[in-house]
């Protein structure tokens, strides 16, 4: 799995406002495994949960999933001929709801859907690229060897959703379902103790437990685009599907928290869960989830974000385009936000940090206005000659704000001196360039500097100043 743009601080904030979790729930007396939302330890799961889950019987299923595919090609005569291949996997669905006499359950897309179309990004093991499918099934079963076929399920696909990777089954009979109600995944800290129920390579049914090791991640790879979190539980292929529990530190009982997908190649004991409150709206409507924009925070909306920030034990993730990152509240109010590289945990040194003052704040509004450079522009005043330096490469300053700059100045720019931008090709924010190119700036801007104080020029010399590099002229 490849797991993990700069946005501005105000809809990072808009999001983390809209997703901060309530208060924590007050731990139950004699449970000192319980701080926050969700325990540390299965100790605090309650007799009587352990009595349910005793006698509730297995909810848990394995999946059978097979499709035929025919591929096209050439034989050695020169005549068309066709081919077909079936492919062969297991899977696990676990029952939720049941409706009359059908039970609906959920799993992963890849396990309910085979690619319609073999290809480098959609490859099926066992079948050439380029191969379409022409059939396929899906039920549930006892295991990979189970050959006795009048007792399969048959299983239908109600609706699927590959930027999750969710997919939600029917069944024409009357099944087990979870006992227990659905959590709230944004409530996960790192060290909250988890308990897996799925099907490790079709095999068997199997209870894994272990513990969230980072409560955010954020998949991006081919069609996916979700939030996870990350277990340390051994988890293998046939399990995809399986549910992910937590214990409520309130009731003392299992929470539905998440759906077994992935897992980080060569790392078997990094897992990835797809966080159950992106599921809530599909588990309901059977329909795709639909993302809704979250409105900017008033000033209650910041302090709310901020006492939660500070209340947990470890500092708050939350997804930043395809990156992730993660909040730090200063003693005066501010908050710090540290962007991290696309390969984080492995690595863990941000690519940037921002800070955000308080803006709804008068003594600070000032502060923030005073030194924003786009802010103090002026329409109808004479600038003199300015040029911007930026280049295409800068992960440190992004080159939108010079860009900005550069345009706002162009349009409020009363005077007949010159507003230039100068774009450097292939180049970041100036550490490591090669001499040649930091020979290149220094020329151009001393050439923009003499021409700008009209400095004397031999009949061989151009007017104006020559820049070696892409210049802008932005429209105003």
């Amino acid at each position: 799995m490849g797991c993990l743009r700069a946005a501005i601080p105000g809809l990072v904030l808009a999001w983390l406002a809209g997703a901060a979790p309530a208060a924590a729930a007050p731990p139950i007396a004699g449970r000192s495994y319980c701080a926050g939302e969700y325990a540390e330890d299965l100790s605090a799961l309650s007799p009587r949960a352990r009595s349910i889950e005793a006698a509730a019987g297995s909810y848990s299923y394995a999946v059978r999933t097979v499709a035929t595919y025919e591929c096209v090609s050439y034989g050695s005569d020169g005549n068309l001929k066709k081919m077909r291949s079936t492919a062969r996997a297991y899977g696990t669905a676990f029952g939720y709801r049941v409706e009359g006499g059908d039970t609906l359950l959920l799993t992963n897309q890849h396990v309910a859907e085979w690619p319609a179309v073999t290809d480098e990004e959609h490859a099926v093991e066992g079948v050439p690229l380029g191969c379409k499918r022409v059939s396929d099934s899906l039920k549930i079963v006892d295991d990979d060897h189970d050959g006795y076929a009048a007792d399969d399920i048959p299983l239908t696909r109600v609706v699927v959703d590959p930027a999750l990777d969710v997919a939600i089954l029917r069944a024409h009979a009357k099944l087990q379902i979870i006992p227990w109600k659905v959590g709230k995944s944004a409530a996960l800290v790192a060290r909250n103790v988890v308990e897996v129920k799925g099907y490790p390579l079709g095999e068997f049914q199997a209870t894994n437990v272990g513990k969230v090791i980072s409560p955010y991640d954020h998949d991006v790879q081919g069609e996916r685009n979700h939030d996870d979190f990350v277990i340390d539980a051994l988890l293998t292929s046939g399990g995809s599907g399986s549910p992910v529990f937590a214990v409520s530190c309130r009731t003392g009982e299992f929470e539905l928290v998440g759906i077994f997908h992935a897992h980080y190649s060569g790392a078997s004991a990094l897992n990835v869960v797809v966080a159950i409150d992106q599921v809530r709206e599909m588990m309901t409507s059977l329909k795709r989830t639909t993302r809704v924009a979250v409105p900017e925070p008033d000033g209650a909306a910041r302090a709310r974000l901020a006492d939660a920030a500070r209340r947990g034990p470890d500092l708050p993730f939350f997804p930043f385009g395809p990156h992730v990152a993660s909040l730090r509240v200063r003693s005066d109010g501010s908050f710090v936000f540290a962007i991290f590289p696309s390969d984080f945990p492995r690595t863990s040194s941000p690519l940037l940090a921002i800070e955000d003052l308080p803006s709804d704040d008068p003594k600070m509004f000032p502060v923030l206005f005073g030194y924003s450079p786009l802010h103090n522009i002026k329409a109808g005043v004479a600038y003199p000659a300015t040029l911007v330096t930026t280049a295409d490469h800068d992960d440190r300053v992004v080159p939108g704000h010079t860009l900005k700059f550069g345009a706002a100045l162009q349009a409020a720019q009363a005077g007949s001196a010159p507003v230039l931008i100068r774009v450097g090709a292939g180049a970041g924010h100036g550490h490591g360039r090669a001499a040649s190119a930091e020979v290149a700036e220094q020329a151009d801007c001393l050439a923009f500097l003499e021409a700008a104080l009209g400095g004397q020029h031999d009949a061989a010399t151009p007017a104006e100043p020559h820049l070696s590099t892409a210049v802008t002229s932005l429209p105003a």
